[in-house]
């Protein structure tokens, strides 16, 4: 059995979150990724702790499964072998700015001409043709523009970004996506193509899925904030020993925890009697369940949630998520030599497939690690 990407080459052109997040997800899948760096290599590689110069934490998990290649493309004679490059991929990934994708020779038009059938995906900041299109942009720029930061300081005094670079990442996953419909598009027709998925964009379509709200209709029915989500009370409830983290959603489930809790009247006050009002009305709903919470500790709410289908987890930091017997006992959280950077632990794909497996990606490369075996590859495959 074979992973679903095995036998499609990848020709990573990117650097930091956005883009090497898109070709991880392609690498997992079983995709031969060729990671393109510059002599001083990707940003990343001092990102985050490290045990090893220019293996930092974040290269490490970012960059698992991959081959690095260094080239300088400032040079002619980088950017002619990054053009032999362009010749054996399927794909070419990167996340430049427009203008610097096109100094480099590395624009689609001329991508296409060495290789016709070619899918390729630029991941810029901003829509490529937009009157922002060149500006430069990272995470937390995009989280800004596109209304997440703003989103955040709905149950807070102030703007913030959500503690993850969630816009990289989201723009990452959404670029493998595109990718992958644009190879069926290749199977099925044999053509090749253009694949744009700005940061921007994405998030504001990511974000407004739900929060355009009452600016889904014209003239607006309410302002573009979704209340359930928007709700100050909707946050992990303390109980009497800790936290809990509960979603009551479904009439049914609203009807169990209630009676359970002795609150069954809830349900029929004006505000609450049907699912439209609770959404409303979330915060005050919200709040009630806030009270009833406290009197009882975490665990013996967790076996009543449990009874009733109530769909409840205990909080969780990340030190305890690691600790997960469950999570180790399925291989997700695995413990892996590193050549250089040592004993690592490593966490798996969330993808699973029956007929063709995800394997485990390698380890991440040194800077260079595979420079000489791909440049002698082009040596022998090319006429």
């Amino acid at each position: 059995m074979t992973a679903p990407l095995s036998g499609i080459r990848v020709l990573d052109l990117t650097s930091t979150f956005s883009g090497p997040y898109c070709t991880l997800v392609l690498a997992d899948l079983g995709a031969e990724v060729v990671k393109v760096e510059p002599p001083g290599g990707d940003i990343a590689r001092q990102l985050g702790a490290a045990r090893t110069p220019g293996l930092a934490a974040v290269f490490l998990n970012m960059n698992r499964g991959k081959k690095s290649v260094v080239l300088d493309l400032k040079s002619a004679e980088g950017r002619a072998t990054v053009g032999r490059l362009v010749g054996t991929a399927d794909v070419v990934v990167h996340n430049m700015r427009p203008r610097a994708a096109q100094r480099l020779g590395l624009s689609y038009e001329d991508c296409e001409r060495i290789r016709p059938d070619v899918v390729y995906c630029a991941i810029p900041g901003f829509g490529g043709t937009g009157p922002h299109a060149d500006r430069p942009a990272y995470d937390d720029v995009i989280q800004g523009a596109a209304g997440i930061a703003a989103l955040q300081s709905v149950n807070q005094d102030r703007p913030g970004y959500v503690t993850t670079p969630l816009a990289d990442k989201i723009a990452g996953l959404t670029a493998a996506v595109a990718v992958l419909a644009a190879l069926r598009h290749r199977d099925a027709t044999g053509a090749g193509q253009r694949v744009e998925v700005p940061m921007f964009e994405t998030m504001v379509a990511f974000g407004l899925l739900e929060q355009l709200d009452g600016w889904t209709f014209d003239p607006p029915t309410g302002p573009p904030l979704y209340p359930r989500t928007a709700a100050a009370n909707r946050r992990p409830y303390p109980t009497a020993d800790g936290h809990l983290c509960v979603l009551i959603y479904t009439e049914e489930q609203w009807r169990r925890f209630l009676s359970r809790a002795g609150r069954a009247d809830v349900l029929t006050r004006p505000e609450f009697d049907t699912v439209g009002k609770r959404i409303a009305n979330a915060d005050a709903l919200y709040a009630i369940v806030a009270e009833i919470l406290r009197e009882r500790p975490t665990a013996e709410w967790l076996a009543v949630l449990d009874e009733i289908d109530v769909p409840c987890a205990p909080l969780a930091g990340y030190e305890e998520i690691l600790s997960e017997a469950y999570l180790r006992e399925s291989g997700f959280v695995s413990t892996v030599e590193h050549p250089v950077a040592g004993r690592l632990r490593q966490i798996g794909s969330p993808m699973a497939f029956s007929r063709s497996p995800v394997v485990a990606g390698q380890h991440a490369p040194t800077l260079g690690e595979h420079t000489a075996e791909i440049l002698a590859q082009l040596d022998r495959d090319e006429p």
